[in-house]
């Protein structure tokens, strides 16, 4: 089964992230969304809304499942069986990290990044600029799923 981990912290879901998951269905069995906690880091949802908004958005497809986690996504990886991370790329600046971070994965083990590019109608979409647009009670119903956008 080619089983492959999308993570993020999803604060919150955006039409990026569901660009980056919806094309990436083709390309596995099953596609794990995989929400990242880290105690020392403050969020605007709560990890019970940000896993709600995203069983929300993908109800009823049995191919994405939801699950959270700690520590190393490489760990978290071996754990559920899982040969593949899917990650997205909105341009040269992630590319640099997420190249660091994917060489580093495969060196410490077997599992292989995959990058999909972000859409040109998402490659501006960023969690913290949605963050930023509720803060000042903006609308962001063009940039989130209907879920987080009600």
């Amino acid at each position: 089964m080619r089983r492959a981990v999308f993570p993020g912290s999803f604060d919150p879901l955006t039409l990026g992230h569901t660009d980056i998951i919806d094309r990436g269905l083709p390309l596995f069995d099953e596609i794990i969304i995989a929400i990242g906690t880290n105690s020392s880091k403050k969020y605007m949802f709560s990890l019970e809304q940000r896993k709600k908004f995203i069983e929300e958005t993908y109800a009823g497809i049995s191919k994405i499942k939801v699950d959270t986690y700690q520590g190393l996504t490489i760990d978290y990886c071996k754990k559920i069986d899982s040969d593949f991370i899917l990650r997205g790329l909105r341009n040269p600046a992630d590319f640099e990290f997420e190249k660091a971070i994917a060489q580093t994965n495969r060196k410490m083990s077997k599992i292989e990044t995959v990058f999909l590019l972000t859409s040109a109608d998402t490659s501006y979409i960023s969690s913290s600029i949605v963050r930023d647009i509720i803060k000042n009670k903006g609308d962001v119903s063009l940039l989130v799923p209907k879920a987080v956008h009600q």
